[in-house]
């Protein structure tokens, strides 16, 4: 169905290779992730099985790659678009419509089928995405499970033979994701539709695949094979593939239930991670009654955030999760000023903020938003945080962060000179990171920072976040990645409807919310366990793991 042979490929202009070498198969039917650091390729991997990469982008390919008998570098994405349906990372960047219907159907004109023809798949695909009674709904309306959903059923209308998706839960809460894997994992069940997928977050995909192609970028050769081996031959995997390694389980889990064929009925001995010695954390942005509508609720306006009270201490970490659309970036949006709330307080160092501009908040609260090209306007990297530095008057010489050295401390070393918008999106948000964190600082809120992100660029964050923590900044992470939250939290927040529903310990919290459990504490249920070091610490303590936990079958 799919082979690529030696496929290379250098972006205009570009120093180096982004792809060297790579050599694959994928057999029709096959379901097959495609994983790997961030900025090694991936996406240009996927984009060149559609004619994107090179036709797209310009740049030199090398190699050969052939898919469903076509090579897409000859015939192009035009006629290629009816053998690859294509699904980017951000659902809305690829909508032109305003209606589910509309969108769904707009490819479906572009190819003057008949009238007759459209209506009939266009209700095939609304049906097999579940998406019927959604139909006559304005885009603008619906969850971000719902829209990826839309943005697939558009991609199928053209009955293509492969799907190709590029993070496709990037954006999603764990229960969104799981519905719109289902979706996918059914298509490729009972459809028989061979499905290519690029995925950072491995604990989300692993279930449903059968080959994995590993991409790890610098110019080396890629790695394709089952997912059990691919994972067990790299250091980017899971929590339950590392808690798999480090006790020698064989053959090694790559999925919370094949862990549980590990484990013995036993007592577990909670080992979590005993509080952090030292002052308690002194509140320096608290928000009181917040209630923000993006419209006046007299006139129509839905009410986004209701009756929210909060407060972030210098020195602590708090953690804010829920569902897609339950208000956690309005809320964030509040809290630094980019909308005003329309009842509440907001309070930073005692003093009232509630109506202060932008850019009097932004001197000492930073904000990331969810997509960091909001944030880039530079020509370089550098320039990025140089900027950053004089829109606060401050010279590079005495920034509170060199920059050089947070670059360094983000991976971005070598791209210093690079143009941030030719970047990867994971190593686009480091930069914006990186501008937003020069000048040190005292309140930092993230949302979603991980986009994007493998797990090693994952846990290089969360290094930082602790070491941002440990210096007496307060921070808020807004994020659907509950293993990143695992690792970082002090506290969490759950919001649901635009209200906190509940707080306090992330081990009481997480482990008790439905869908936010991370892999750890749903392999050991009642432990109070949640990272892998948790585990390790409480089956082995200071000498060789329990009896009981070793290798299954001997």
């Amino acid at each position: 169905m799919i082979t690529g042979d030696r496929l290379g490929f250098r972006y205009p202009e570009a120093p180096q290779l982004v792809l060297s070498e790579v050599s694959f198969a994928v057999a029709a039917g096959d379901f097959v992730i495609v994983a790997g650091p961030s900025g090694a390729g991936k996406s240009t991997l996927l984009r060149s099985l559609n004619g994107l990469v090179p036709h797209f982008t310009g740049g030199t390919i090398s190699g050969r790659v052939i898919v469903d008998g076509l090579e897409p570098v000859v015939v192009g994405p035009q006629r290629m678009c009816r053998h690859v349906g294509f699904v980017f990372q951000d659902p809305e960047s690829q909508f032109v419509m305003d209606r589910v219907e509309d969108e769904i159907a707009f490819a479906l004109e572009n190819a003057a089928l008949a009238p007759g023809e459209m209506r009939v798949r266009v209700a095939e695909v609304l049906d097999l995405l579940d998406l019927t009674a959604l139909r006559e709904r304005s885009l603008s309306t619906l969850s971000g499970g719902e829209k990826q959903r839309v943005s697939i059923a558009a991609a199928l209308a053209l009955r293509p033979r492969v799907l190709v998706l590029d993070e496709p839960t990037s954006q999603l809460d764990p229960e969104s994701a799981e519905d719109v894997l289902a979706a996918v994992a059914r298509l490729n069940a009972e459809r028989g539709l061979t499905i290519v997928l690029a995925e950072h977050r491995l604990e989300r995909v692993l279930a449903f695949a059968n080959r994995m192609i590993y991409v790890p970028g610098g110019g080396h050769p890629a790695m394709v094979g089952t997912p059990r081996d691919v994972v067990g031959a790299i250091d980017l995997a899971p929590p339950v593939s590392k808690l798999g390694k480090a006790l020698g389980w064989s053959p090694l889990p790559i999925t919370t239930e094949e862990g549980r064929a590990f484990i013995r009925e036993r007592a577990f001995q909670s080992a979590v991670a005993a509080a952090r010695i030292g002052t308690a954390p002194v509140p320096y942005l608290t928000a009181q009654s917040l209630d923000v509508a993006y419209a006046p609720r007299g006139n129509g306006g839905t009410r986004v955030v209701s009756d929210v009270s909060l407060s972030l201490a210098k020195g602590e970490v708090t953690v804010l999760v829920g569902r897609n659309g339950a208000g956690k970036s309005t809320l964030l949006k509040s809290l630094v000023g980019l909308v005003k709330p329309q009842r509440g307080q907001i309070r930073l160092g005692g003093r009232d903020i509630t109506a202060a501009p932008v850019a009097e908040i932004c001197r000492d609260v930073a904000y990331l938003p969810q997509d960091p090209n909001a944030l880039l306007f530079a020509d370089t990297v550098m320039e990025e945080l140089q900027i950053t530095l004089r829109n606060h008057g401050i010279a590079p010489s005495e920034a509170p962060v060199p920059a050089a050295a947070l670059l360094a401390e983000l991976g971005l070393a070598d791209k210093a000179g690079a143009y941030p918008r030719d970047l990867s999106v994971g190593e686009r948000q480091r930069v914006a990171l990186a501008a937003m964190m020069v000048t040190r600082p005292g309140v930092v809120l993230l949302d979603e920072p991980t986009r994007g992100l493998d797990y090693e660029a994952k846990g290089r964050l969360a290094g930082l976040i602790r070491q941002w923590r440990d210096a007496g900044l307060a921070i808020l992470l807004v994020t659907h990645d509950v293993e990143l939250a695992a690792t970082v939290a002090d506290r969490v927040l759950m919001m649901a409807g635009g209200k906190i529903e509940a707080q306090g310990d992330p081990h009481d919290v997480l482990t008790s919310a439905t869908g936010f459990a991370p892999q750890i504490a749903q392999l050991f249920p009642g432990s109070g366990w949640l990272t892998v070091a948790e585990a390790l610490q409480g089956l082995c303590g200071d000498g060789p793991a329990r009896t009981g936990l070793g290798r299954a079958g001997g």
